[in-house]
């Protein structure tokens, strides 16, 4: 009988990068019954903003100019 671990396990090395992520955060989250469908939907967003940023669609800002953004509109 094939050991089902280690065939997923050399599957899983296979994955790219990006899925791999996915892979484990789901593993972990299996281990877990606590963690809230909150946390699983930030996991989501993250990996979907940083896909953003890596595919170039959207502009990214140094963080001084952001805070200087922030407090303008606060004075405001």
């Amino acid at each position: 009988m094939p050991d089902l671990v280690a065939d997923l396990s050399l599957q899983a090395r296979s994955l790219p990068l990006e899925d791999s992520v996915r892979l484990a955060e789901e593993l972990l989250a299996s281990l877990d019954p606590h963690v809230s469908d909150v946390e699983l939907a930030w996991g989501l967003e993250i990996r979907s903003r940083v896909a953003e940023v890596e595919q170039g669609q959207v502009e990214l800002i140094p963080a001084q100019a952001a805070f200087a953004q922030v407090r303008s509109h606060l004075r405001a």
